[in-house]
């Protein structure tokens, strides 16, 4: 059954948006289609386009999520250069990428960002997508959001970027969002925008979608809910850890914080999470650790500064314990992930 369109007035039936998806190979699907689906329903609703998208590339050609799942673009880059200046002027440029993406090092895709930041067109990301924008330059003392996964590597590579673990950021003509069904909510942003709150509400019913979130809210699970832990103490202790990883605390310092007595920490962690403080800092640490060796380029010597280990020797005896395999060794089989061949677009 066809559903009632959404009223409005003959004044405001016109496009909206034309925004322009480009897609970098790896893209994540979720996010993309979440965003296109959104747009799509406001349409549906509104009875007319009032959003409409095109898919680019880099060639022109068929670009493979990390799924596997290949797309067909309608442009390539050279054709959105002329579009700039065209009657198919964009209002919004939006880089969808996902996994490799520090792979991804194009000047002239930087040089096209530049340009259409210049012209006043709106620019943007989808999951890491971020990391394009930032390579451009245009990400450099403004908000971003980016994955959790990807913070870590995001923040050492680009320190000029003010980047938050929220679901999307706007700062200015910018537009970043963290990927996944946060890009359902930076889409439901621009429909309020443009249509107020009755057509989101309507599109939301549509989605299955129970609240509209806000661009604050959390990407991950709170600690509770994330580790199976119900002690406030102990969360709160962890809470301090996870905020001090490049400098760790002393559990002396860590108890203080806490209002709690040493042996009652230890005792604590042995309760609720099998093993002692010191081991689980040593562990989210080592996570960190992980997260940076194959998100970035960083010497193993930086990473493990940042990640509060005082030589690099010490950092590697730890990482092969609890991995084991050395930090070179995690390194390597990511960029040898990175390079292999592909069977229907997908990383094999």
């Amino acid at each position: 059954m066809r559903p009632e369109s959404y009223s409005v007035s003959k004044k405001t039936q016109q496009v909206k948006r034309t925004i322009v998806f480009f897609l970098v190979p790896n893209f994540t699907m979720l996010p993309f289609s979440a965003a296109v689906e959104t747009l799509r329903i406001a349409n549906r609703m509104l009875g007319y386009e009032a959003y409409q998208w095109r898919l680019c590339s880099v060639d022109g050609q068929k670009v493979y999520s990390s799924s596997g799942i290949g797309l067909e673009a309608k442009t390539s880059l050279m054709d959105e250069r002329k579009n700039l200046t065209g009657e198919n002027r964009p209002n919004m440029v939006l880089m969808c990428s996902g996994i490799y993406v520090e792979d991804f090092r194009n000047k002239s895709v930087n040089a096209y960002l530049r340009e259409v930041f210049n012209r006043g067109i709106a620019v943007g990301s989808l999951c890491t997508g971020a990391h394009v924008l930032a390579q451009a330059g245009l990400l450099n003392n403004k908000r971003c959001a980016i994955h959790w996964e990807n913070l870590p590597g995001f923040a050492e590579a680009f320190p000029q970027a003010d980047v938050h673990a929220d679901l999307f950021e706007i700062d200015g003509n910018v537009y970043t969002c963290a990927g996944g069904t946060a890009s359902l909510d930076m889409m439901l942003y621009f429909i309020r925008e443009d249509f107020g709150d009755n057509l989101v509400n309507r599109v939301c019913e549509q989605h299955l979608t129970d609240r509209v979130r806000s661009a604050t809210d959390r990407q991950r699970l709170p600690l509770r809910a994330r580790l199976g832990v119900q002690n406030s103490k102990v969360l709160s202790i962890i809470e301090i850890m996870e905020n001090n990883l490049a400098e760790p605390l002393s559990l002396v310092d860590i108890a203080d914080k806490a209002g709690l007595s040493r042996r009652q920490i230890e005792r604590l962690f042995r309760q609720e999470m099998g093993r002692s403080p010191a081991r689980y800092y040593l562990e989210i640490r080592l996570d960190r650790a992980r997260h940076l060796l194959v998100q970035s380029s960083m010497p193993v010597v930086e990473v493990a500064v940042a990640c509060g280990f005082v030589s690099a020797s010490h950092f590697s005896k730890c990482y092969r314990e609890l991995y084991g395999r050395s930090p070179q060794q995690e390194r390597a089989d990511r960029k040898q992930l990175a390079t292999m061949p592909s069977v229907n677009g997908a990383v094999m």
